[in-house]
């Protein structure tokens, strides 16, 4: 056995505790029973399991949740305190022999066919097709509807965020907090990993599924200090010599000269801030990111700063080199707006700021780097713009280039839209921290997966509705993605299994389901089958890919879209289409099933 299927093996073991037959509704065993004694334990079925509108107002969903399917596929086994459980909870009247049954059911007649996970899908295409025993494809119902519908729903609002903040600014989750409890906290950072996240705050979520964790520090931190008397101790090893550096005072020299480029008073800075940031710098030299937003100053009114800047200046080249300067003298960012022509200037100047830049430099000082900050309320347009504009100042006036590249993150209450009017207000956030409507997924909690019977002893099954768009498209299909010349997807086309597959350059009609005007043909430039058998016999016979993979399926997945099926403001519908042996077959079958009223 290699190694690959061993370690995927390994993986597969690994299910989610919760995950198991009695998470299911009640109705589902209760079918089960009416089933047996009716006599249809022989009786064999097709599933589809799909969706019938896309989230958020969008016009593609991800699928998501195959791996955690096959999972419980593998697992699937009545213990004997589910059967004691079932044994008081169901009515006396319940044969004996139909615990009997429930506790030898495995899932060893099932086979499962699947798209692959990670993949763009689209209304009324079923994601997995069931096929087996009528009881226990029945029974699997309402878990594989749980293990798909949230895991679709989150990578989806996932992969919406990627898209709208481009890809050059990483976006974190820290739902954790705020999730519909542990089980889907765990789940959304996955998801949201899959669906194109750069990292998670959730340290089990990065045990589990080896996701990268990043994290600050809280402002809980930061208030716990009082003043720099709070420091433990004012030293620091040099990451270089390991010598001990008197960290502290290299911190308050660097805080005085900062000041003097950023024109405002050390006395405006918070003390306890600065010994809150010593201390976590202290803790973590190499990885130095702060949240500098605990406490604000006032905002000041900077006149005539040319004159005022000189007199504060002159004498002050020849500080001590370590904090960069050079021996250059050195001038305030509002000296030099003046010096550009602006008499007046007014700015918001945050104590965080100052104290985090005294702090960065002194890192540099003793041979590390500071990673950057974190914004967690306020104008992040504008603050961001701020930090950047000062980053840019001290890098220049210190000659330390690498200040001007500092990393500025962005949290506070996050969602499409904001990410969207900070891109048209300009910004210079280089990383999203987002939760609540992420993980949450409020613009659209469900997603509306069912699972419909099209099949039964090889005789389609048709669900019909006065809603048309309940009605089900019957029997045992195949799915196929045709594409244009273009290289983008242009149509899904379901098909009878029993239809050859469509061919490259071979015309295709592909007709509406319901609506008899709409129809075209396709000739496609390519033709990609979306079904691979993952389960049969008992066994997994086709393994999912590692999550990194599949996220990386999911980027190269809407690749594959137009620009214009995928844009947040009025998107154009992706079109699903059937073949016309299928479209007559649906009909017919209709015909067939409807009744015939009788008028008076």
């Amino acid at each position: 056995m290699s190694s690959d299927r061993k370690n995927n093996i390994r993986e597969m073991a690994r299910q989610n505790g919760i995950v198991q037959p009695l998470l299911t509704d009640l109705y589902q065993i209760t079918m089960a029973y009416a089933y047996w004694k009716s006599g249809k334990v022989n009786d064999t079925a097709v599933f589809d399991l799909f969706f019938r509108t896309n989230p958020f107002q969008g016009e593609f969903t991800i699928f998501a949740g195959l791996e955690e399917c096959l999972k419980f596929l593998e697992n699937f086994h009545y213990s004997d305190s589910d059967i004691e459980y079932l044994k008081q909870t169901l009515p006396a009247t319940i044969e004996h022999e139909f615990y009997d049954y429930l506790k030898d059911l495995t899932c060893k007649d099932i086979k499962l066919s699947a798209i692959e996970e990670g993949s763009v899908v689209f209304p009324r295409v079923p994601l997995l097709r069931v096929e087996g025993p009528l009881i226990i494809a029945q029974l699997l119902e309402t878990t594989l509807l749980t293990l798909v519908n949230f895991a679709s729903l989150m990578a989806t609002n996932a992969a919406r965020y990627r898209m709208v903040a481009g890809k050059h600014v990483s976006l974190l989750e820290f739902g954790l907090r705020r999730a519909q409890g542990p089980d889907g906290g765990l789940s959304a950072s996955k998801y949201a990993y899959v669906g194109g996240f750069d990292g998670t705050s959730n340290v089990l979520a990065g045990k589990m599924f080896n996701i990268p964790v990043k994290g600050t520090h809280a402002h809980s931190f930061v208030t716990s200090f009082s003043t720099l008397g709070d420091i433990h101790s004012g030293t620091l090893r040099h990451a270089d010599t390991e010598t001990q550096c008197d960290f502290l005072k290299m911190v308050l020299e660097c805080r005085k000269r900062v000041s003097e480029i950023l024109d405002v008073s050390p006395e405006e800075a918070s003390d306890g801030e600065l010994a809150a940031l010593v201390s976590y710098a202290q803790a973590f030299p190499a990885g130095f990111l702060a949240l500098v937003d605990t406490y604000d100053v006032k905002r000041y009114n900077i006149q005539g700063l040319a004159s005022r800047h000189g007199q504060r200046t002159n004498g002050h080249s020849g500080y001590n080199s370590n904090c960069g300067s050079n021996g250059r003298s050195i001038r305030s960012l509002s000296a030099i707006r003046s010096a550009r022509g602006y008499s007046t200037f007014e700015r918001t100047l945050r104590s965080g700021l100052l104290n985090f830049c005294a702090v960065a430099i002194a890192l540099n000082t003793c041979g590390y780097r500071a990673v950057g900050i974190r914004i967690d309320s306020g104008d992040l347009a504008y603050l961001s713009v701020l930090a950047r504009e000062t980053f840019n100042q001290v890098a220049k006036e210190l000659d330390l280039p690498w200040f001007a590249k500092l990393t500025i993150v962005a949290s506070n209450d996050i969602n499409e839209e904001t990410i969207l009017s900070l891109h048209e207000q300009g910004h210079s956030i280089d990383c999203f921290g987002i939760g609540t409507h992420l993980v949450t997924c409020q613009r659209q909690p469900a997603l509306g997966c069912v699972y419909k019977l099209v099949e039964i002893n090889g005789q389609p099954r048709i669900k019909l509705s006065q809603d048309v768009g309940k009605v089900t498209i019957p029997g045992h299909k195949e799915a196929y993605r045709l594409f244009g010349a273009d290289g983008h997807a242009l149509i899904d086309l379901l098909q009878r299994s029993t239809e050859p597959a469509p061919e490259v350059g071979q015309k295709v009609l592909c007709r509406h389901p319901f609506q008899e005007s709409k129809r075209a043909y396709v000739i496609p430039s390519k033709v990609e089958h979306l079904y691979k058998v993952y389960w049969n016999a008992g066994k997994i016979c086709t393994f999912p890919k590692p999550l990194v993979e599949v996220r990386e399926r999911v980027q190269t997945s809407l690749r594959t879209l137009r620009q214009d099926i995928k844009r947040n403001l009025n998107p154009t519908p992706y079109k699903v289409a059937v073949s016309d042996n299928l479209y007559n077959f649906i009909h017919d079958l209709w015909l067939q099933n409807a009744p015939i009223g009788e008028l008076f």
